[in-house]
């Protein structure tokens, strides 16, 4: 007999919160005018914004444990989880294959097809959940820990030891970094991230730590399941876990730094840790103490998550394919005019990027909370 699976509050609003932030931090008003902290660093480091993704794909993780866990303990049906997963894997690339191709494909579909970028956010997600996945099915507890430690350790021998071509030297600059090598020789510079065309930050190499993440957070949700652990000792470790992956994420940063693009070992365990710590806290005061008034907006954003990042990232496409006229006969986006006429004039520059950032979120979330009520979620 399969359990029934178990649902964590406090992981949905985790969850909401954090697509909540990534519409934020990826809708300003203008790329031009944007605080600090919602700003990525500019190579090592790491801003808030730099956390958004990680903590997501390590949500998945945490995700994918409660999940998969009855699927887990009865081998005859690993086979059709594994498709499954395979499937909305596959769905989730597509999406994000969408969102990069749209609007391109209408103007000049043959140029289209032959400067599309491959990877992406959604991209990763979906080639992350099917590899974890599959790891999750078919590893013990004590195998996945292992197969992430090798992970880490891999991906910083490659980065730090081996010779880039062409370099001769391994090293972790932008467009020298042996990511960056295989980036150029497998998606090829048509095919890469616009703004650079040299390197991906979600490419090929890096995907391997990205895995990584998502099995730090398979950790935790199995942790989390455990049914022989009160709930005090539930969040007394976890607490502990997380502060001490940040410290030996911070430790690590002196030989490896801490850097989103090539997703470094180092990076892997500051932000899981502190996702971790992020978690613990949430399940406290939501699960176990209680108050859950304050979670809805949050919780709102994260039964949905993966539809509202999409449509986030789908509207102004659309919108910006009606085009006005200006006064000076130039022709400009319809949401790019309305930005420039009901938001520049009345604020700074920062603060009407910024208004504007919240604006957006605000608006999907009148959608969102109708779907909400009405018990509409859209699963990918």
């Amino acid at each position: 007999m399969t359990q029934p699976k178990q649902r964590l509050l406090s992981l949905d609003f985790f969850r909401g919160l954090t697509v909540a932030a990534m519409i934020l931090v990826n809708n300003p008003g203008s790329w031009s005018h944007i605080y600090a902290p919602l700003e990525h660093a500019e190579w090592n480091g790491c801003t808030p914004t730099d956390l958004v993704f990680p903590f997501f794909l390590w949500i998945v993780g945490v995700s994918i444990a409660f999940a998969m866990s009855s699927s887990k303990a009865d081998p005859s049906t690993h086979k059709k989880t594994i498709l499954k997963a395979i499937k909305r894997g596959l769905t989730l690339y597509f999406l994000g294959f969408f969102l990069a191709i749209f609007g391109k494909l209408l103007n000049d579909p043959a140029h289209a097809l032959q400067t599309v970028r491959l990877l992406g956010v959604l991209q990763r997600i979906g080639i992350v959940f099917i590899i974890s996945s599959i790891i999750f099915l078919k590893a013990s507890q004590k195998t996945i820990f292992k197969t992430l430690i090798i992970i880490l350790a891999v991906y910083w021998a490659l980065l730090t030891f081996v010779p880039v071509p062409g370099v001769g030297y391994p090293n972790l600059e932008k467009e020298t970094s042996l990511a960056a090598w295989i980036d150029r020789g497998i998606l090829t510079e048509p095919h890469i991230w616009a703004s650079s065309k040299t390197w991906d930050p979600e490419g090929v190499l890096s995907t391997l730590p990205a895995i990584g993440t998502c099995l730090f957070g398979i950790l935790v949700g199995i942790w989390m399941r455990r049914k022989d652990v009160d709930n005090p000792t539930k969040v007394a470790w976890l607490f502990s876990a997380g502060v001490a992956a940040i410290i030996l994420g911070l430790l690590w940063d002196l030989q490896l730094p801490i850097n989103k693009a090539l997703w470094t070992s180092s990076y892997v365990l500051y932000a899981g840790g502190l996702a971790s710590v992020a978690l613990a806290l949430c399940y406290w005061i939501i699960d176990v103490q209680g108050y859950k008034k304050f979670t809805t907006p949050f919780v709102v954003y994260g039964v949905n998550a993966i539809t509202v990042f999409f449509l986030a990232g789908l509207m102004p496409r659309v919108l910006n394919l009606i085009q006005v006229t200006n006064p000076d006969g130039t022709k400009t986006g319809i949401l790019v005019r309305f930005y420039e006429t009901c938001y520049a004039p009345f604020f700074s520059p920062i603060n009407a990027s910024l208004v504007w950032a919240i604006t957006y979120v605000l608006g999907f979330y009148v959608l969102l909370y109708i779907m909400y009520k009405k018990n509409i979620i859209i699963k990918v």
